[in-house]
């Protein structure tokens, strides 16, 4: 079996394991008692905020431990909108259901206006569309670095300029570009306000993440109790899991050059033989600016989740587009607002790469999978 679903979630790795251990066994304090216990367990932790910040070109302060990408975004989106008095938020069509769910919140509840930015045919966002959509009353802009379905990457050190000239904090969701996109200039050079990050896209266990937000940004917390996090945060803080986020940061900011440019060899072969092999086949998504794993097709003529039971049967373990959103039959949000049509958008397959390196020739033997895959379905 070739699990090729990586963006949905990989498996931990031994590494990160091991790291993680001590902090549930031997070393088990709470962070905030005030004895050797505790304080060995308050160390560890602030060893992993420095670790993450670091990676994301952040100050240790600004790192809050989360129980993944969807709390840190949504801690983002309404902490920073509700942290002040504008009540204008702008986000795209395309960001993950977290986003555009915090969103809705704010605007039911909390009289926010939502503007979503339009993206082309390729899911890019253009500065000079975010420009004309900033107001004296917005409060937050936020968007994904890159997509989630479609992998396309967008210009985000762009992005953050236009609205920074306006004095408008910026979010990015960095869920599925950390690891593989290096995040250091975002914070360092580009002066992003908040980024989130999660922890089983990069081989730690699934409920770990963070947000990192800058201390001037005013935040109101989502969780309220002890005061943990710098009271951003309230909770006895994982200490196991904030170490095992650290660790798998550490090593994947440690392999990401080499990797990203064996899995983005791996990706670009597959991609093309796909669209050599099967007539139908068309790409989503950048075909230039794209997450050196991910490639994402729709099948005309077929179902989506058809072509994906054949693929398993022929043992590639892929999805037809986000996890969160397993168990729609409606088609992907995503895919409508990059102008497929409806009836296309339903075929879409998303195959996702790990880490492994791949020999030359497999691209053309998944391809030629793909291909008996997509006949079965269409002759069935």
């Amino acid at each position: 079996m070739l699990y090729l679903d990586h963006a949905a979630t990989s498996p931990v790795r031994p590494e990160v394991l091991e790291a993680m251990r001590p902090y549930l066994s031997d070393v088990f304090g709470n962070p905030s008692s005030h004895h050797s216990v505790g304080e060995a367990a308050a160390d560890a932790l602030e060893w992993a905020r420095a670790r993450v910040a670091g990676a994301l070109g952040m100050r240790p302060g600004d790192v809050i431990f989360t129980s993944g990408g969807t709390e840190a975004n949504n801690l983002a989106v309404k902490g920073i909108v509700l942290g002040g008095d504008r009540r204008h938020l702008i986000t795209t069509p395309i960001e993950h259901e977290s986003v555009l769910e915090s969103a809705d919140y704010l605007r039911r509840l909390h009289a926010t206006e939502v503007t979503l930015l339009p993206v082309d045919a390729q899911g890019r966002v253009g500065p000079d569309d975010l420009a004309a959509a900033l107001r004296d009353d917005t409060a937050l802009v936020s968007f994904a670095h890159a997509n989630n379905e479609v992998g396309t990457v967008q210009d985000a050190a762009a992005l953050i300029a236009v609205a920074h000239e306006r004095h408008v904090p910026v979010h990015v969701d960095a869920v599925q570009s950390a690891g593989w996109e290096d995040l250091r200039p975002l914070g360092r050079d580009a002066g992003v306000d908040a980024i989130s990050v999660a922890g089983h896209k990069l081989g730690a266990p699934k409920g770990t993440g963070a947000l990192a937000v800058r201390s001037r940004v005013a935040l109101e917390p989502l969780l309220h109790g002890g005061g943990q996090e710098r009271g951003r945060r309230s909770g006895t803080e994982n200490v196991a899991g904030a170490v095992a986020l650290a660790t798998a940061v550490d090593l994947a900011e440690a392999e990401r050059a080499k990797d990203a440019a064996a899995i983005a060899a791996t990706t670009a072969g597959f991609i093309t033989a796909v669209l050599a092999a099967v007539p139908s086949a068309a790409l989503t998504g950048s075909p230039d600016h794209r997450l050196p794993n991910l490639a994402s097709f729709t099948f005309a003529g077929t179902s989506g989740e058809a072509v994906l039971l054949e693929l398993e049967r022929r043992g590639i373990v892929s999805s037809s587009g986000s996890a969160c959103a397993a168990g729609s039959d409606e088609p992907s949000p995503v895919l409508l607002a990059l102008g497929v049509p409806a009836e296309v958008a339903q075929t879409a397959v998303r195959f996702t790469f790990g880490r492994t390196v791949l020999p030359e020739s497999a691209a053309g033997r998944l391809a030629a999978l793909v291909a008996d895959a997509v006949a079965a379905v269409g002759t069935s």
